[in-house]
């Protein structure tokens, strides 16, 4: 399960549309990784695109628990991925040193699960410096 590279996690609904559905995420077995921080974000208006970092060792697995995010990530590489998350029974795994930048629907609620607490050291927040960081300059 283990992967630099981001990719889809599908997990499976259990229910009905006249009950309702429940989705379940278990670390190590869905999750690559040790849970040791959740967070989530909503009411962010349809013209705001967040993100806008990287992450130096922090992984994350990403959930739209409610309307749609669309993701754009790049690697050390240059390399672009997308990927629209649209369904709570869908998450997006995203390794260490991926810029992104989120777009949401308004009614979207961002869950993430990270792999560890909140660092601001982690943090790579400048464009420039990511694309410096492979090139070991900062």
């Amino acid at each position: 399960m283990l992967s630099d590279k981001p990719h889809i996690i599908e997990l499976k609904s259990i229910g009905s549309s006249s009950l309702g559905y429940i989705t379940v995420a278990e670390q190590q077995h869905h999750i690559p990784f040790e849970i040791k921080r959740v967070y989530w974000t909503y009411y962010t208006p349809n013209q705001v695109t967040r993100g806008h970092h990287a992450h130096k060792a922090l992984k994350q697995c990403i959930f739209a628990v409610s309307g749609q995010i669309e993701f754009e990530l790049i690697n050390m590489d240059g390399v672009k991925y997308k990927f629209l998350l649209d369904s709570p029974d869908r998450g997006l795994y995203i390794p260490p040193m991926h810029w992104r930048t989120i777009k949401f629907s308004h009614s979207a609620v961002l869950l993430c699960l990270a792999s560890d607490l909140y660092n601001e050291s982690d943090y790579i927040r400048d464009y420039n410096k990511f694309l410096k960081f492979k090139e070991n300059e900062i």
